[in-house]
């Protein structure tokens, strides 16, 4: 089973949008090992990810819900391929710890502005002295990123000095916004509507050890 945290002590900083989209990549192609049941836990006070599960039409492969305390280790159903944890803001401490017991990888969304880079400053280091501990994987994904803005080249000069491996940065649109309010992602629509989205999709992907994004693109 593997288990991917998605994790940034900074409100706001796209960790909903990461995750339910990683539980729908999961859920379409879990992997070498054949076909994904795929949970999501919501962390989060907020159950973001819980709400857009609600609205997840039936048609569109299953992705289940867990409840999980954040105070306390739990292990998902037998039979579970892969679990997405969506956590809340200022998540670190004992909780943070409580959680990398159940994680494979750890995922953290970083939006490139000069408050979330401030923010996320200390919790970079604490992932790096975690990471050496425990030997956890971690990356950074940059959200809402515009390649060409002086915001995303001064982004990219303190990822260099973080530690920590940049795997994609996904660009600013709102395909991401309209297909959540109908609990979708990316990979539950033709590929030809979202093809930008998808490329930037394949370096995560392959940082998992995802085998390819939907059938679709193979």
């Amino acid at each position: 089973m593997q288990v991917y945290l998605v994790a940034n002590p900074k409100g706001g900083a796209g960790k909903s949008t990461l995750a339910t989209n990683l539980a729908g990549l999961l859920a379409w192609r879990g992997g070498a090992t054949g076909p994904a049941t795929v949970m999501l836990g919501d962390v989060d006070r907020q159950q973001s990810s819980r709400l857009w599960l609600a609205r997840r039409p039936a048609v569109l492969p299953v992705i289940q819900p867990w409840d999980l305390k954040p105070d306390r280790a739990a292990r998902p159903p037998a039979g579970t391929t892969h679990v997405v944890l969506d956590t809340p803001a200022a998540f670190h401490g004992d909780k943070l710890k409580e959680c990398l017991k159940l994680a494979t990888r750890v995922l953290v969304p970083v939006q490139p502005s000069m408050f979330d880079i401030l923010a996320t400053r200390s919790f970079f280091d604490e992932l790096a002295e975690l990471k050496a501990a425990r030997g956890v994987q971690v990356a950074l994904i940059g959200m809402r990123v515009n390649e060409r803005s002086r915001a995303a080249a001064e982004f990219l000069r303190f990822v260099e000095g973080s530690g920590l491996p940049l795997v994609a940065c996904l660009r600013d649109t709102q395909n991401y916004v309209q297909l959540a309010a109908h609990g979708m992602s990316l990979f539950d629509i033709a590929p030809a509507r979202v093809a930008r989205d998808l490329e930037q999709w394949q370096a995560i992907a392959a940082w998992l050890g995802v085998n390819c994004l939907p059938p679709t693109l193979d």
